[in-house]
């Protein structure tokens, strides 16, 4: 009764507030495939928008709390796997001291001048897994996601690299991604920018969060793959 009570206020107040404006996207979309999910936070903003959702998460403990954050919302499913450009690697997973929230499978890097407070603190070895095979594998039907959110820490790229046979099917793509190296050959802003660009997407939205006194940014930035109107013949 009270977990119900703290997640109907919770769904409450992002009402009255509304969503921000990097976010507002989600009212043209279909359905969100998140990879990085850590423990689900943004579920009451899927909710508010009643999106379909499928989560995807490598650490197990997290996992598990991921899969207790989602009792009440029916239409949002979890999945353990590890997202990469390859299947069937073995990968080593460095699980980060600040609730698995800094966890990659890249060393850190400048990140550790902005959060000298994070470190890995231990490893786990994953079999990784391309985002079209873990849904075949699933028996997850890829029409119900228009939309592609990752929070990978550094491995975006890789993850948009091993999903390339679906990106026809997205209209939106959402990633967190920072303007300097804070894994070691992390995707950088750039680098997604340049990716996406390429392959018929233009950005939609972008916010900035500052990290450092020097200068180092993260952004929250959203594409939308443009649609060539066709035309009928005259």
């Amino acid at each position: 009764m009270f977990t119900v009570l703290k997640r109907t206020l919770r769904q409450l107040r992002l009402v009255l507030k509304g969503p921000k404006p990097v976010d507002r996207f989600l009212a043209r979309a279909r359905g969100v495939i998140h990879v990085g999910a850590n423990t689900g936070q943004e579920r009451d903003l899927y909710w508010r928008f009643r999106l379909p959702v499928l989560w995807v998460e490598p650490i197990p403990e997290v996992f598990a709390t991921l899969q207790k954050n989602l009792i009440g919302y029916p239409n949002q499913r979890a999945i353990q796997r590890l997202v990469t450009h390859e299947d069937g690697a073995e990968c080593q997973f460095n699980v980060s001291s600040n609730n698995g929230q800094s966890s990659s499978i890249l060393p850190l890097h400048e990140h550790r001048a902005v959060w000298p407070g994070v470190s890995y603190a231990r490893a786990v070895m994953l079999r990784t897994v391309t985002l079209p095979t873990l849904l075949r594998e699933e028996g997850v039907d890829a029409t119900r996601y228009d939309t592609l959110v990752m929070d990978t820490q550094g491995s975006e790229l890789l993850v948009l690299q091993g999903a390339e046979p679906l990106l026809a099917g997205l209209r939106f793509i959402k990633a967190e991604a920072p303007d300097f190296e804070s894994y070691k050959g992390c995707c950088r802003l750039a680098d997604l920018d340049a990716f996406l660009t390429a392959r018929g997407f233009r950005e939609l939205a972008k916010q900035r969060f500052p990290v450092s006194a020097e200068g180092k940014n993260y952004y929250d930035v959203v594409y939308e793959r443009e649609i060539i109107p066709s035309h009928s013949p005259t």
